[in-house]
């Protein structure tokens, strides 16, 4: 069984029903369309609520396929959720270490401001009441991220809480990361962010392993990737709102997984 945070995953559902003749599959659908822009903690405590029962029901393990934002809910569920019993965590195109670019999207929740002027909103109190303020990670101004986020930071383990010991220790329940993208998404920015890499001040993309939060593992990244448990796919030629349907990815970067 394997449940994915979004109403447009019901087509590659399809594909694995194929392929897996038989599998549960249950999709929640919460927090659509501009209900998306809901505080992610809110988000976060509702599709636990939601999940909760489906893992009770599945003593052997569920899978999660989580898209886009819903890869960050998902990581901040298992990340706060202690009798978690997801086997693999599948994160399609979804901005894990953070977003920052000039997008259609970005004109769609933002239409007067560009890339260099979000923080503005997004690192303020009000800001932070905006999901995509709360992953919004802006490499030409670290310090007011790290003072202000209230969500990205804590999940990365940029700033210390008191919960990062008991968060780390949760996410290391799952058995596989499977982090998928690729360079046309046209939505997540950078698009290695699917993959943990992300801009430095001067804008140049940083792979995984030399990001700071891998270095000292603070949520358990390093661990997992130590154990083998990391596993990444890059597909060319998908465009942000073509990866739940698109077969090819399904088949080269998610069917493996779900057995």
């Amino acid at each position: 069984m394997f449940p994915c945070l979004v109403k447009s995953c019901i087509s590659l559902f399809s594909s694995h029903v194929q392929v897996h003749p038989g599998t549960e599959v249950r999709v929640i659908d919460l927090y659509n369309n501009m209900s998306s822009l809901k505080p992610m903690w809110r988000q976060v405590t509702d599709f636990r609520k939601a999940i909760d029962s489906i893992m009770t029901n599945a003593p052997d393990g569920i899978h999660l396929i989580c898209f886009s934002q819903g890869g960050l809910i998902c990581r901040a569920l298992l990340s706060t959720t202690p009798s978690h019993n997801v086997h693999a965590f599948i994160s399609l195109s979804s901005p894990q270490a953070g977003q920052y670019g000039d997008t259609d999207y970005l004109k769609w929740v933002f239409p007067k401001h560009l890339k260099k002027t979000v923080f503005t909103f997004c690192y303020r109190r009000f800001g932070q009441k905006v999901s995509v303020c709360e992953y919004w990670n802006d490499p030409h101004h670290r310090f007011q991220y790290l003072q202000n986020n209230n969500f990205l930071s804590m999940l990365n383990g940029d700033i210390h809480h008191s919960n990062i010991k008991a968060w780390r220790e949760n996410f290391l329940r799952i058995r596989k990361l499977v982090l998928i993208g690729g360079p046309d998404d046209g939505v997540i920015t950078p698009w290695q962010s699917s993959h943990f890499g992300f801009y430095d001040s001067n804008e140049n993309v940083i792979e995984m392993r030399d990001q700071e939060f891998y270095r000292k593992d603070t949520f358990g990244l390093k661990t997992l990737d130590a154990r083998g448990d990391v596993w990444t796919c890059t597909q060319p030629e998908v465009k942000h709102v073509q990866w739940h349907s698109n077969y090819t990815v399904f088949m080269r970067c998610i069917e493996k997984w779900l057995t």
